[in-house]
């Protein structure tokens, strides 16, 4: 999947539209479907339409029913079909001091302070009444028809930011921070960024290309089809499938490993281009930083990469051999290596599992890799599922006791839980490539604040 397009409204549009929604006055903002009907504009996507039958409407009805049997009549404030909840607020910025003069003439009852009950923006009552308006959104998820289930929630606080979040299995309960916990809130003014205006265009028209799995997938394919060609010219030079397979494997441990820094960032994709295009020395270099990663360096440094090393003592690295290599076969490598491995499927390993073994020996160990979308058939309603639901409830626990003004508490719930996620043990009898235990911490991370998962 190719970086969404640029959303392509003129700078000056772009830089009108946030100075005057950041200067707006608060009737004006209140006005949120203005401010709605005028993104559209800026995103270059049709306005809402006048009638809620299309599915794109401002207001939308919907009905919640309740454990009880009751019913309660809701509207969204902006719905569109296969897309998108949103929730719109509109909360105020931190009101600057007033002056002396402006202090004694409240006093002398010339002029007035105004208060207002809604929450400052940055504050931590601002911060609780998103969550609030994120639950409210959901809540109207799950008083759609179920097969209407959007792919996206945004909690919209008009003239100051969105924050947005993704449930891409659509079954409406488990929206999580997109695209991460670090970048979900959108402000304003970040609206000045082609790729922040792109991934909201995509959002209102074509949301499932924003799917991480899909492009997961298509890197995925495309790393399998190198590795293919590199494993079958090993094979044709005499070596066998397992000592083919064993290596690659080792060789694509060290690439995840510093996409995801237990290597030095990039240390590994460099190593290769500093080798000579021949692969001369190949051998000697690789076997060397094998036998450092089996050990660790300790307090030393390693001789090839100049940096300290961990050890990785899951017996990977106990066998360093290094299988000979030709200019053709480093160059594939090298490819393979410069990809995002953050994006590659970890199932790629069991690939590379069954080349190693025949298919005897594979029927006998049990050792087939099963697809992502298998294993998350699976881990969500059994390991996921339940957790959300346990986190759910442990955070309503820890705000009732911040509200008390008992933060000591609050605080005690959310680590008895953290703990608990610590604890959480993930068995996968198959044992195969280990995917099913290796999906499970990746989703229960999104579960809670930590977890972790063995197999």
């Amino acid at each position: 999947m190719s970086e969404p397009k640029p959303a392509n409204a003129s700078p000056s549009d772009v830089a009108g539209f946030i100075n005057h929604w950041s200067n707006a006055a608060p009737s004006e903002r209140a006005n949120s479907q203005l401010f709605l009907a005028e993104l559209c504009d800026l995103l270059q996507v049709p306005r809402p339409d006048n009638h809620p039958h299309a599915g794109y409407f401002f207001e939308f009805p919907v009905t919640e029913h309740h454990a009880d049997g009751t019913t309660t009549n809701g509207r969204i404030d902006l719905y569109k079909r296969g897309c998108f909840v949103l929730e719109s607020k509109q909360f105020q910025e931190t009101r600057a001091e007033l002056s002396q003069l402006e202090l004694v003439a409240v006093e002398a009852g010339i002029t007035t302070s105004k208060k207002s009950s809604q929450p400052v923006r940055g504050t931590d009552a601002w911060g609780e009444a998103m969550l609030k308006a994120r639950g409210q959104a959901e809540r109207y998820v799950r008083a759609l028809p179920g097969d209407e289930n959007p792919p996206f929630i945004i909690v919209l606080d008009v003239g100051h930011s969105f924050e947005v979040f993704a449930d891409f299995t659509q079954a409406g309960k488990a929206y999580l921070p997109f695209p991460n916990p670090r970048a979900f809130r959108i402000r304003l003014a970040e609206l000045a960024d082609d790729a922040i205006r792109a991934r909201l265009r995509l959002i209102w028209t074509d949301p499932a290309a924003l799917d991480p799995a899909k492009r997961s997938a298509e890197v995925t394919r495309e790393v399998a089809g190198h590795l293919a060609a590199l494993a079958k010219s090993f094979e044709q030079s005499g070596h066998s499938p397992k000592v083919v397979a064993e290596f690659l494997t080792r060789c694509l441990f060290c690439m995840f490993a510093e996409d995801v820094e237990l290597l030095p960032k990039h240390s590994f994709t460099e190593l290769l281009d500093l080798l000579p295009a021949s692969g001369e020395g190949f051998e000697d270099v690789l076997r060397q930083l094998f036998r450092e990663m089996n050990a660790g360096t300790g307090k030393g440094i390693s001789v090839v990469l100049r940096k300290k090393l961990l050890q990785f003592n899951g017996g990977l690295f106990a066998d360093d051999t290094v299988l000979p290599i030709n200019g053709l076969q480093l160059g594939l490598l090298k490819n393979a290596a410069r990809q995002h491995w953050g994006s590659v499927e970890p199932a790629i390993f069991g690939t590379l599992l069954e080349r190693a073994l025949n298919p005897d020996e594979r029927h006998q160990l049990g050792a087939h890799y099963t697809p992502r979308a298998y294993v998350e058939r699976l881990v969500l309603p059994t390991v996921i599922e339940p957790l959300r639901a346990e986190w759910a409830s442990v955070r309503v626990a820890a705000v009732t006791h911040a509200r008390a003004g008992d933060l000591k508490k609050a605080r005690a719930e959310v680590n008895a839980f953290h703990e608990r996620l610590c604890r959480v043990t993930v068995l996968d009898p198959a044992c195969g490539s280990c995917w099913r235990a290796a999906s499970s911490p990746r989703k229960s991370a999104q579960a809670g604040p930590a977890s972790s998962a063995w197999c």
